[in-house]
């Protein structure tokens, strides 16, 4: 009975069983915590829960000063702040309750052990077990802690964002934002607002872009690497190291280098009216369509030499005595790359296709770069252009306008799609259900 008394104290008391169990140092330390934690939501942290419910009720503004006879500022509340210190003191205490929950369990394991005549570790046998059998928690323990403070934290607030109205109209501390609930999901996501009509051709947009230029960078790599690898291809080493080239220059450097040849007034328009083709200018990057044809063919460009690398590799893994034996069979080049090659590269490169194509739904350097979204419209909500992603079009709402809520939301669905298309496609893969296929 005392030993069930004591066992149901340590879920309030934290890591009594330990102390009474001989594991002084370590009871202390959670009752410490435990502690601290107390003394914490006693100073600030119920202030932060409580008002994370508001956000904050009193405006910054000017009040008159009776006793001296003017105007001066009062402070207001900061509905940014509020939501940051709510969205850390719910962070900690999580991260404190489970550190209790530890605490019972090491405390209960203490008494099993004590029960059993068995030798429970002193503070310093704990210390040194870190280093040997348990090293696994302490090499852990920094990127955990990173994990939560840099992802974990400020995912959290994020999604929070795109419940409340914090965009160019309550900006804090001058104004404050509230909770709005769904309201921005349902704006972006109805038909006939126009920041819903913004919304949609810029999602069929994303959606067009990342399978053109994933299928269009996976299709020429796998054919610039099976002309290389071919027989009858001398230097083989040199070629790839030309076409790797693309590779070795920044980014964002070649992608402006190529927006200005693209331009009016750009090389290729030049070369192209003084060799008598056109009579104008191609409206390579100022047409709609121009330009979404542009950014797939720049980005194969760019995207062909990692492709032609990787396919590159896979086709000296193939296993030669499946050639050999359609050979004696009497297949072909087309019949062996239809049932040999083209199979077993499908298997091996289906987890890159899925991770390359979420990749390009998010790719904000060759679009930024590029085109900046170009050509605008004033059929589009706030600056988004044409040839804009979902993810280009949330960074213009955050650096443009200020709109972060719809940013915010824009973000969940970013994730939500990419989420529910990369375990659809890797569930139903063949690289998941039959690992042992080609091996």
């Amino acid at each position: 009975m005392i030993k069930d008394i004591y066992t149901k104290l340590s879920y309030v008391v934290w890591g009594l069983l330990n102390i009474i169990h001989g594991q002084i140092v370590k009871g202390l330390i959670f009752l410490s915590l435990e502690i601290s934690y107390i003394l914490f939501m006693i100073i600030s942290g119920a202030r932060n829960l409580a008002q994370l419910i508001t956000l904050g009720d009193k405006l910054q503004g000017m009040n008159f000063n009776e006793e001296i006879g003017i105007y001066e500022m009062t402070a207001g509340d900061n509905s940014m702040l509020i939501l940051l210190y709510g969205v850390i003191t719910i962070v900690i205490s999580c991260v404190v309750i489970s550190i209790g929950l530890f605490s019972v369990s090491s405390g209960k394991a203490a008494r099993d052990r004590a029960l059993a005549g068995k030798h429970n570790n002193n503070f310093l046998e704990d210390v040194r077990s870190l280093s040997n059998n348990n090293i696994r928690f302490l090499l852990l323990s920094v990127p955990v802690v990173g994990l939560i403070v840099f992802t974990v934290m400020p995912l959290l607030y994020m999604i929070l964002m795109a419940f409340t109205n914090y965009d160019q109209n309550h900006q804090p501390p001058g104004n404050l934002f509230d909770w709005v609930g769904i309201k921005n999901f349902i704006t972006l996501l109805s038909t006939g607002d126009r920041l819903a009509s913004t919304f949609w051709p810029v999602l069929g947009w994303t959606l067009v872009w990342g399978f053109a230029a994933t299928f269009t960078c996976y299709f020429g790599g796998m054919i610039l690497a099976m002309i290389i690898n071919s027989k009858g291809i001398r230097f083989k080493k040199f070629w790839r190291t030309i076409f790797v080239f693309t590779m070795a220059i920044p980014g964002f450097i070649s992608l402006r280098v190529v927006a200005t040849m693209l331009g009016e007034k750009g090389i290729f328009n030049v070369l192209l009216q003084q060799w008598g083709f056109t009579n104008a200018a191609l409206p390579f990057l100022s047409n709609a369509t121009w330009a979404r044809f542009s950014v797939i063919i720049v980005n194969f460009w760019i995207g062909v030499p990692v492709t032609m690398l990787m396919v590159s590799g896979i086709l000296m893994n193939i296993p030669g005595e499946l050639y050999e034996a359609a050979r004696i069979d009497g297949a072909g080049p087309v019949t062996m790359f239809r049932k040999i090659t083209f199979p077993y590269m499908w298997f091996v490169t289906t987890p890159y296709l899925i991770s390359n194509l979420i990749s390009n739904f998010n790719n904000f350097n060759t679009i930024y770069f590029l085109t900046a979204g170009e050509p605008h419209t004033l059929d589009y909500y706030k600056g988004a252009g044409k040839t804009d992603l979902l993810v280009t079009w949330l960074y213009k709402l955050t650096k443009d306008s200020n709109d972060f809520n719809l940013a915010a939301t824009i973000g969940i669905i970013i994730f939500v799609i990419s989420a529910i298309f990369t375990l659809i496609s890797f569930s139903r893969s063949n690289s998941l259900k039959n690992e042992e296929g080609f091996s």
